[in-house]
């Protein structure tokens, strides 16, 4: 993890951004100092993108304040704009223009010229490692190629701050790893990065990260902070066959909270004060299931928000299927 600097890169408080009746964004707070890589997570619908909207001058907060390199995103969004780098979800390039061509068109974007685009191509090339394919169209890469491509194009202007909107969503994995080190390479200049993601396993990466959940933030803190301090409860790992019926028996269990299969085994959440790992195997052998292991285990981040996520939904009252 990099030594982080004291000073705000971006400071948000109490901000809420509504749409009709519907609040995307309910009262968030965070701050982001200069030099982090801060994740932004939360499933689909949570609330990221507006959130980035907002803090990059696209859409007006409807409450609360935020300022982002110390300038104002209401007030000062046209002067945010010229000292950050944006890529969104769908960042378009241009399929009949080259690789080279692309570059140069989104340095044109931001008022440069001369010899200070060539430069500019030439050192995005090099971070992405595409100098062999900058005579390459665009149309003819593969996705994660684009989204290099793309991740150089909203670097182009050497901003002190890029928001990535979920870079890497439809990539695989080899292409992920890749444009993460991409990331760090970034990173190591001193650029800020705000990222948002739904993929748990991105988040073992950040410095800082907040996890943000129908508008509303849930946790924050670095990943070791919210696996200590937001799981307030013990994890269980069982490895038992069928998975399916097991799920189903455990989760009638009262003494289960929750029940998930992110692999090929149970991970079964329970109160604290829970030690009496004899009932899950006395419940699953009573339907059926034959266990093999029963042990308790550390959450990772993903634990951690579904966790979160269902209590949040159980506390509102809606129903869990």
């Amino acid at each position: 993890m990099k030594q982080r600097t004291g000073e705000i890169a971006v400071d948000v408080r109490g901000m809420s951004k509504a749409f009709g009746h519907f609040k995307a964004v309910n009262e968030i707070t965070f701050q982001i100092r200069r030099g982090e890589v801060f994740g932004f997570l939360g499933p689909n619908g949570a609330g990221k993108t507006t959130t980035i909207r907002v803090l990059c001058g696209i859409l007006p907060a409807t409450s609360g304040t935020g300022t982002v390199l110390g300038l104002d995103v209401v007030h000062e969004s046209e002067k945010i704009k010229t000292r950050i780098g944006y890529m969104s979800q769908k960042f378009s390039l241009y399929d009949d223009l080259t690789v080279n061509e692309n570059l140069k068109f989104y340095a044109g974007v931001h008022g440069m010229s001369g010899d200070r685009i060539a430069q500019r191509i030439d050192a995005m090339l090099t971070l992405a490692d595409m100098h062999p394919r900058r005579d390459q169209l665009a149309g003819q890469l593969s996705g994660g190629w684009k989204q290099r491509v793309a991740l150089a194009c909203s670097m182009i202007h050497e901003p002190e701050m890029i928001f990535l909107d979920e870079p890497t969503a439809g990539v695989d994995p080899v292409s992920r790893r890749r444009f993460w080190d991409m990331i760090y390479r970034i990173a190591d200049m001193g650029t800020t990065i705000l990222v948002t993601t739904h993929y748990m396993d991105e988040a073992e990466q950040f410095d800082q990260l907040v996890f943000i959940d129908r508008g509303t933030l849930i946790a924050s803190g670095t990943p070791e902070e919210v696996k200590r301090n937001y799981f307030r409860a013990r994890l269980w790992e069982i490895e038992c066959a069928p998975l399916a019926l097991a799920s189903d028996t455990l989760r009638s269990q009262p003494f289960v909270l929750d029940v998930s299969i992110p692999g090929g085994s149970l991970h079964v959440i329970t109160p604290t004060d829970f030690n009496d790992s004899g009932k899950f195997e006395s419940a699953l052998r009573g339907a059926g299931v034959t266990v093999q292991v029963i042990r308790e285990t550390v959450p990772s981040l993903e634990d951690v928000f579904v966790h979160l996520a269902e209590m949040g939904r159980r506390a509102s009252g809606e129903v869990i299927v």
